[in-house]
């Protein structure tokens, strides 16, 4: 598998790190097999509308340049460059884990998003099927979920996720920051193709699945323009709903992401570089809770009017298209009988 131009920065949980002498070997992708002990995240986050996430897998080969999980590849030995695109880490045991979870009485039966962390429907997933039979185990006991990806391979499994949207309640979200292939291959190169995720959303939407689009990251500078093009896009192929962020370039994910924006476009790199501070009052990120999923200033500004705009301009977001159960409204999930439980 070919090897990306990137190293590793400095792990800030390691006290030494090594320096090769001449060229480091190539980046082959490697996989580690983990028996976890739990599969659910409870996200505390005010920034994100989510309680609980479940990622089958750590390290994402996709290797999208702005990443912000690659620094939690770090609290496991490795590096959040090159390491974190190519040392998968894969929790066999998830659908297990998952029924386990379900077995508690103290489950509520609350929404569970898929990709909190990496992308559940990485390559990998197509040898392993863990995120399949999650949502198998999802199925079976009517719990809700929503799925976050940039992968074609979501289609796989088109008709197990219209039963979940029919039985419980189920969305997808598919993130698309750019309008065009060459873009999104030069950030994301070994994502899905920008076209294939919008075809991707024209095949879940026909399906009866509420689809919505995630312009995540917004990367000012390079792809502001797109928006319109993006949301147009989105709302043709079916999607219902939409949300912008603005690029997040906390730690160890700044040296990756500015190393490959100055070889893929080299000549608007320092254009870039500008236009993300002028949305994060200066600086190239911001951390603070509350500030770190927004932009501020008046280019930020300028970009969320556009995107509203364009949003009310085709409808989007009119319903609700992130497959959470509201207020008030009734759980569908089906706790496993004991008598059940007994003959298994």
């Amino acid at each position: 598998m070919k090897s990306l131009p990137i190293a590793n920065p400095v792990n800030r949980f390691e006290s030494t790190t090594i320096d090769w002498e001449g060229a480091a070997p190539p980046a082959h992708l490697e996989i580690f097999e983990e028996h976890s002990r739990s599969i659910l995240s409870e996200v505390t986050s005010p920034d994100v509308p989510m309680k609980w996430s479940l990622n089958p897998y750590r390290g994402c080969v996709h290797a999208c340049a702005y990443c912000y999980a690659r620094p939690s590849h770090q609290y496991l030995g490795f590096g959040a460059g090159t390491d974190f695109d190519r040392k998968i880490v894969v929790k066999v045991d998830a659908p297990e884990l998952l029924a386990e979870v379900f077995a508690k009485r103290s489950w509520r039966g609350e929404s569970i998003t898929f990709s909190g962390n990496t992308d559940c429907y990485q390559p990998l997933e197509g040898q392993y099927r863990l995120t399949r039979r999650c949502l198998e185990v999802c199925l079976e006991h009517r719990n809700p979920v929503h799925v976050i990806t940039k992968a074609a391979l979501v289609r796989r499994d088109v008709e197990l996720l219209a039963a979940l949207a029919r039985e419980a309640r189920c969305g997808v979200t598919l993130s698309i920051p750019y309008a065009d292939d060459e873009t999104g291959r030069a950030v994301e190169p070994y994502a899905s193709s920008v076209s294939a995720r919008f075809e991707t959303i024209r095949v879940l939407s026909s399906a009866g699945i509420p689809t919505s689009v995630n312009i995540a990251p917004l990367i000012p500078g390079l792809t502001d323009a797109h928006v319109p093009a993006i949301l147009e896009r989105a709302r043709e192929a079916g999607a219902r709903g939409a949300a912008i962020m603005p690029v997040r370039l906390a730690a160890e994910v700044l040296p990756v992401f500015l190393e490959r924006m100055a070889k893929a476009f080299p000549t608007r790199f320092e254009k870039i570089k500008s236009a993300i501070g002028q949305i994060r009052n200066g600086g190239l990120n911001e951390s603070a809770f509350g500030k770190r999923m927004v932009g501020e200033g008046p280019r930020w500004l300028a970009v969320q009017a556009l995107f509203d705009a364009h949003c009310r301009r085709l409808g989007l977001n009119i319903h609700d298209a992130e497959g959470d159960s509201s207020e008030g409204e009734p759980g569908t999930f089906r706790r496993p009988s004991a008598q059940r439980d007994l003959f298994q």
